[in-house]
């Protein structure tokens, strides 16, 4: 009885031990977020510098545009390979390994000596962000309660628009006063330090914050096949990621070609734009997800379709 009890205690007293604190939630979302926004600036410092690279080069439009083409079906083949991974490995080690190899290819694409080494090397910063860019959120959503969520994601997602407009401006300046290389090597090395500082993080269990029991439609691929929110946010997604894409590619180059801006004067315009409407729109949608959350389910949804 004296054992049993005995066991009972030391049981108490290890939950008690594995509470969220135990996981440094605001270092976590700190580093991850740190992390997510240079995953962004490494992927549109290209679009920045574009016309430097095409001069160089001497290569078509279509060329271009082919590699971030590249990028992104690189990511959308590799993103679905991830999610079983981490079912069965570390998500923090994946992550870890993800940015290494983004931030390692990004500097590599300085040392690009012609088109096609320059294309192998953004196709490989599309592979090392899937698997930042599919695990990432999961890690976040495991450190803080489910009321706080939107607020919390979207500060992790705030590191979208500031990620892309830190490209297009740091791109613009320092590709304009030291070439089109330099900007790929200030935006590799600080990914590569912060992957090293996240392998010392603890890693949360899997919904160790979740309060709705995991069921087939939820927790099975055939189960979310079936489910329609999953699908209607996915599709919204794609849609609205094709309807971006283009003008977040070329949007400097239209500026510097055709309304002559500087390369520099090009990113910090439209860097400065981006940066302003995304942090507010980011900001302002956790907060008013996580406010009608509390009287309409379906809240995070409609915010995000208006």
């Amino acid at each position: 009885m004296a054992e049993e009890n005995s066991a009972t205690e030391h049981g108490i007293v290890l939950a008690n031990c594995m509470t969220p604190r135990s996981y440094f939630p605001r270092t976590a979302l700190f580093l991850l977020t740190a992390l997510n926004l240079l995953n962004y600036m490494d992927r549109y410092v290209l679009s920045a510098v574009q016309t430097q690279v095409q001069d160089e080069f001497h290569r078509s439009n279509a060329d271009i545009g082919l590699l971030t083409t590249a990028f992104f079906w690189c990511y959308m083949i590799a993103a679905p390979v991830m999610g079983p991974l981490a079912g069965r490995y570390s998500r923090k080690i994946i992550v870890v390994c993800g940015a290494a190899v983004w931030s390692i290819a990004t500097l590599m694409t300085a040392a690009a000596t012609g088109y096609w080494s320059l294309l192998i090397w953004r196709t490989l910063v599309g592979i090392g962000e899937a698997s930042f860019g599919t695990i990432a959120p999961t890690l976040v959503a495991d450190l803080f309660p489910e009321a706080k969520r939107g607020r919390i994601l979207g500060v992790f997602y705030l590191a979208i628009p500031a990620g892309t407009a830190l490209g297009y401006i740091l791109g613009g300046h320092v590709g304009e006063a030291h070439g089109w290389r330099a900007p790929f090597l200030v935006a590799g090395i600080p990914g590569l330090l912060l992957a090293f500082a996240i392998l010392f993080l603890p890693e949360p269990p899997r919904g160790m914050q979740d309060s709705i029991p995991e069921t087939g439609e939820r927790g099975t691929l055939r189960g979310l096949l079936h489910n329609r929110a999953f699908w209607t946010a996915t599709l919204g997604m794609a849609f609205m990621t094709f309807a971006l894409g283009g003008i977040a590619v070329w949007m400097p180059t239209f500026l510097v070609r055709e309304r002559h801006y500087s390369v520099a004067a090009a990113g910090q315009f439209f860097g400065i734009t981006l940066a302003a409407d995304g942090i507010v729109a980011s900001l302002l949608g956790g907060w008013l997800g996580d406010r009608l959350l509390r009287r309409w389910k379906g809240a995070y949804y409609v915010v995000s379709a208006i």
